[in-house]
């Protein structure tokens, strides 16, 4: 075959550094276009994004020039400065993040879960929300480890 061909479907978890709810209403919008921008920029296509105060989720395409990992620094790192520019000094991400694989048969049920952010979490914790996943995939996991 002389032509790479892929598409991951991912959907990354991470928060902001301590759970400090730095995203506020008056922000969010213009954080989603930006971090969409971003990975527009990257070759990604996004599904569905959701800035909550402490955590983000976005479902995305993973490019195939580049790791996952190269794909959440380049989403943190620049919209880390942004939210700096825009006021937030003390702003940073958590240095991890949790990322998962979605199917093509699940990216709709995935982009419904993302946009219902704000209602979901009126009933559970970001911390019980990601304990959750975790166990969902299987992935094991220390807590003293993923809350930064």
């Amino acid at each position: 075959m002389s032509q790479s061909l892929s598409k991951i479907n991912v959907h990354c978890v991470f928060s902001t550094k301590n759970h400090e709810p730095f995203i506020k209403k008056e922000i969010q919008s213009e954080l989603h276009s930006y971090i969409v921008g971003i990975l527009s920029n990257t070759g990604s296509y996004v599904y569905e994004l959701y800035a909550n105060p402490d955590h983000i989720h976005v479902l995305c395409i993973l490019p195939k020039t580049i790791t996952i990992a190269q794909l959440i620094s380049k989403i943190k790192t620049p919209s880390s400065k942004w939210m700096k520019l825009k006021g937030y000094k003390n702003f940073s991400w958590q240095d991890g993040y949790a990322s998962f694989s979605v199917s093509s048969s699940k990216v709709d049920d995935t982009k419904k879960y993302i946009a219902n952010q704000a209602e979901h979490h009126k009933k559970f914790t970001f911390k019980d929300e990601l304990r959750s996943f975790l166990k969902k995939y299987n992935l094991e996991f220390d807590e003293k480890y993923i809350w930064d």
